[in-house]
C-alpha cells in the first residue's frame, strides 16, 4: 500500500516511471552512500591517510544487498540521523580493523549531499534523452506538416493561416533551449561535496584537497571550490531548468487538448483500441493522456518555490534545505520523466486531421484573409486607408454574416481596384502561409541564425 502516487501499484506509471523510480529508490540512495564512502577510502588510501587493505575491505562490503533497510530505518528512527546507522553497519561487516576507517574525516552531508548528485545524475541523463527522443518525434510531425494549412489563433481567436509543421517547430525550437540549460547546467550541478563538519577539512588537513580530488574522479563528479553545505543554489538551478523544460511538455499537451475539441477535431491523441473516454457517455474521446501531462507539468512547477526557499540557509549547516530537497527533487524528477514519456507516446502517434484543419480554415468566411487584402489594396491607397476600409467590411461581415468575398464587393474601393479573380486569390488560406514551411525546415534541420 502506498500514501503517494509515484509508489502506487495503480497509479504510479501516471505520475512516475520505473526507470525514475528506480533511481530514486532506497536501495538505490543507501547505494549511492555506499559508493561514495568507498571512493572516499579509496581516495584516502591513495595519499596514505588509510590502509589499502582497509579500503579494500570497504568497498567489499558496500553493496547495498548485503543491509537490511528495515533496521537501517529501525535506527535511523532510534539515532534521529540518516548516516551513523549505515556507518556502524559497514564497520560490523568489516573485517579486522578496517571498520575503524569507514567515513574517515567525512561528515554526514558529504556522504548525502554527493549521493544525492549522483542520483540527480542518472535521473539529468534520463530527462535529457527523454526531451531528445520527443524533440525527434516532433521533427518528423514537422517535416511531414511543414506545408499543412490551419488556422493560426491569436487570444483564442482566428488570426491568419500557418501550417502545422511550423506550429510544431515552434515546439521544436523551445525543447531545443530546454537541452542547451540542461547541458549548460550539468557543470555547476554535477559538484561533490568532501569538507568535513564545518567545510574546512580540519580533520583531514593539508592532504584533504588531494583526497577530495581521487574521491571525485572516482565518482565522475567535479571538485568544489569550497564547500556547499549551506550554498543550495545549483539544487534551485536544476529544478527550475527541469521546470521549465516540463513546462514546455504540458503547454504541448494543453495545445492537443485546445485542439482536440470537438468543435476544432484538428488533432486527437492516440485512441488505441480499448480506450475508454467515459462509463457513463460511450461516444466520449477524451484527451486524457494530454491532460495528465499538463497535470504533471503543474505538480513539478510546484516544486520550484521549495528549491528557492532552500537558497535561504543558515550558517555553515541547515538541514531544513535538506530535508526539503530529499522530498522534491525525488518528486519532480518522477513526475518530469512521466510527463516527457507520456509526450513521445502521443506526439509519436499524435492523429492529425488536416481535412479539419482545412475546414476551420473556411469558418470564418473568408475574414481570416483580412490582412492579405489590406496590404494589397495599401499599395494603391496606402495601408492606414486600407486598414479603414476593411475593417468596416470586416465588422459587417462578422455581425450579418457576409462572406469576406460580399462584404468586399459592396465596397467601391475595392470592386474598383480588383478583379473578382483577384479577390478569390487573395482569400486563399494556402497562398497566405508566408514563410512557415521555410521557418519549419530551419528548424528541423537545426539551422541557426544567430
Amino acid at each position: 500500500m502506498s500514501a503517494y502516487v509515484i509508489d502506487s501499484e495503480l497509479f504510479g506509471d501516471q505520475f512516475s516511471t520505473p526507470a525514475m523510480r528506480e533511481i530514486f529508490s532506497d536501495r538505490m540512495t543507501v547505494q549511492k552512500w555506499l559508493d561514495v564512502e568507498v571512493a572516499l577510502a579509496r581516495a584516502e588510501a591513495e595519499v596514505g591517510m588509510v590502509p589499502a587493505e582497509a579500503a579494500d575491505e570497504i568497498a567489499r562490503i558496500a553493496d547495498v544487498t548485503l543491509y537490511d533497510l528495515g533496521e537501517l530505518k529501525r535506527e535511523m528512527d532510534r539515532t534521529a540521523h540518516p548516516i551513523v546507522p549505515l556507518v556502524r553497519a559497514m564497520a560490523e561487516r568489516c573485517a579486522g580493523e578496517a571498520g575503524q576507517f569507514v567515513h574517515w574525516g567525512a561528515t554526514t552531508q558529504d556522504i548525502t549531499d554527493t549521493g544525492m548528485i549522483l542520483q540527480m545524475k542518472d535521473a539529468h541523463a534520463a530527462i535529457h534523452e527523454g526531451l531528445g527522443t520527443l524533440r525527434g518525434k516532433l521533427r518528423d510531425l514537422a517535416e511531414a506538416h511543414r506545408e499543412t494549412p490551419m488556422v493560426g489563433r491569436t487570444h483564442g481567436q482566428q488570426a491568419q493561416p500557418i501550417t502545422f509543421g511550423y506550429k510544431v517547430a515552434v515546439w521544436i525550437d523551445e525543447i531545443g533551449r530546454h537541452l542547451e540549460r540542461l547541458e549548460q547546467c550539468a557543470p555547476r550541478l554535477f559538484v561533490g561535496q568532501f569538507s568535513g563538519a564545518v567545510g574546512t577539512m580540519a580533520a583531514v588537513g593539508g592532504e584533504g584537497i588531494e583526497v577530495q580530488r581521487h574521491m571525485m574522479a572516482a565518482l565522475g563528479l567535479a571538485c568544489p571550490n569550497v564547500s556547499w553545505h549551506a550554498a543550495r543554489d545549483t539544487m534551485a538551478e536544476y529544478a527550475v531548468v527541469v521546470a521549465l523544460a516540463v513546462g514546455t511538455v504540458g503547454k504541448i499537451g494543453h495545445e492537443i487538448i485546445a485542439l482536440q475539441k470537438t468543435e476544432v477535431a484538428e488533432l486527437e491523441e492516440p485512441m488505441p483500441e480499448g480506450k475508454v473516454g467515459s462509463s457513463t457517455m460511450p461516444h466520449k474521446r477524451n484527451p486524457a493522456i494530454c491532460e495528465t501531462i499538463v497535470a504533471l507539468a503543474r505538480c513539478v512547477r510546484s516544486a520550484v518555490p521549495l528549491a528557492l526557499d532552500g537558497v535561504i540557509a543558515e550558517h555553515e549547516r541547515d538541514k531544513i534545505a535538506l530535508q526539503s530537497e530529499r522530498e522534491y527533487v525525488a518528486r519532480m524528477s518522477c513526475h518530469a520523466h512521466a510527463a516527457i514519456t507520456k509526450a513521445i507516446y502521443v506526439t509519436g502517434g499524435l492523429n492529425v486531421r488536416a481535412d479539419n484543419m482545412r475546414r476551420n480554415l473556411d469558418i470564418t468566411k473568408g475574414i481570416l484573409l483580412s490582412e492579405a487584402v489590406m496590404m494589397k489594396l495599401g499599395e494603391t491607397l496606402g495601408r492606414q486607408r486600407a486598414h479603414d476600409i476593411i475593417y468596416d467590411a470586416c465588422m459587417t461581415a462578422a455581425v450579418d454574416g457576409s462572406t469576406m468575398k460580399e462584404a468586399l464587393a459592396r465596397v467601391p474601393a475595392v470592386a474598383d481596384t480588383f478583379s473578382d479573380a483577384e479577390i478569390d486569390a487573395l482569400l486563399a488560406p494556402e497562398a497566405y502561409i508566408g514563410l512557415a514551411a521555410a521557418f519549419t525546415d530551419r528548424v528541423v534541420k537545426g539551422e541557426s541564425v544567430g
